[in-house]
């Protein structure tokens, strides 16, 4: 599969850079208005560079690199221009070195504007996702896959009980290497998110502990509107996080739940939070699929007529008074469907195999 990095030029003269595994129509889409965000008061919009890449991890590292650069360097990229991106790209490291190796995926909310001189908004960087005092290696690795398929990448262990790494971790990631490889184990939870802006504690209850509480997707959006980095935590599999765990957070996470069955495995804990995370960013979705067209009216009235002949002859009228009643009741169950043209040869098909005088088998 192929991912791009992309940079559009916006009708307001600012730059806007994405990424995506469907370049043509995420082109469309920015310049039809369906993507929500940046550009969609900004249109039209010009594909001005665009690279590909063979993994979306690579693509999102192209992203950050190329959103952080100055307004110099990309357009010294659009001409291929590369001792000016060379210059460009010293003087601004000089200036002020990048702050994430990793950003979002077109975030909505991100692109450049022109305030005296043009200033890079930076994008709100992915969470970090926490497991503290993880028990088993098998559900590390289910969280790690929970992570990647929604695009989340940075795991911190804070002290799993079986150490680290885990030889079990990797048969449950499901393929989520890059996850494991990189993570990183922490000896405190106050450790694990010295570098964090944002920290949201998710557990069911309060526990004595008076803090703002949000659903996942609440706390998405204060995630990608943010600046700085945030962290999530989730406890350990038996207990979840304990008081003193909860207390370095800044904000609750509660998943609005069945209250007669409130018990999560920590897997799932994390796939409804990097859902929610997801929503914001531009991961693949499963392709659309074109209906055929609804069928002429002449090709319906068609198998209603030999439907009704069939009925007619097999004496399915009856009693007489209710015919009309009847055939109506059919027709508007047969119409409902909205038939192609395919459906209704056939439908035909089969009635008229239905038709077909059988001999009879001996007796």
């Amino acid at each position: 599969m192929t991912f791009w990095a992309y940079i559009l030029r916006c009708a307001d003269g600012t730059y806007y850079t994405g990424h995506t595994d469907n370049l043509e129509q995420r082109l469309s889409q920015h310049d039809s208005g369906t993507f929500e965000g940046y550009t969609h008061s900004r249109r039209p919009v010009t594909l001005m560079w665009s690279q590909a890449f063979p993994s979306r991890i690579e693509a999102l590292e192209a992203e950050a690199q190329v959103n952080d650069s100055s307004r110099a360097k990309k357009e010294a990229l659009f001409r291929s221009d590369w001792a000016a991106v060379s210059a460009a790209a010293k003087k601004r490291f000089a200036a002020r070195p990048p702050r994430y190796g990793i950003s979002t995926s077109s975030t909505p909310t991100r692109g450049e504007r022109d305030l005296g001189e043009t200033q890079s908004i930076p994008p709100a960087p992915p969470p970090v996702i926490v497991l503290v005092r993880p028990q088993l290696g098998e559900n590390i690795g289910k969280a790690a896959r929970a992570m990647l398929n929604f695009g989340l990448t940075e795991l911190r262990l804070v002290t799993p009980r079986d150490g680290w790494p885990n030889p079990s971790a990797g048969p449950a990631a499901s393929g989520a290497d890059i996850v494991l490889e990189n993570a990183t184990v922490f000896d405190s939870v106050a450790a694990a998110v010295a570098d964090c802006g944002q920290v949201y504690a998710t557990t069911v209850r309060k526990r004595g502990v008076t803090k703002p509480v949000v659903t996942p997707e609440q706390a998405a959006c204060d995630i990608h509107a943010a600046s700085s980095r945030a962290a999530i935590l989730f406890g350990p599999e038996r207990a979840g996080l304990e008081t003193d765990d909860v207390a370095l957070a800044r904000t609750i996470i509660t998943v609005p739940i069945n209250p007669e069955f409130g018990s999560l495995n920590l897997a799932q804990a994390v796939i409804l939070v990097a859902y929610e995370w997801s929503k914001g960013v531009a991961l693949a979705s499963p392709p659309e699929t074109d209906l055929p067209p609804p069928a002429p009216q002449e090709e319906l009235e068609g198998m209603l007529d030999q439907l009704d002949a069939m009925l007619t002859d097999a004496g399915y009228f009856f009693p007489p008074d209710r015919t009309v009643t009847t055939k109506r009741t059919l027709r508007t169950l047969l119409t409902k469907p909205g038939w192609s043209t395919q459906e209704v040869r056939t439908m035909r098909g089969v009635l008229s195999t239905l038709d077909r005088p059988r001999p009879r088998r001996g007796g």
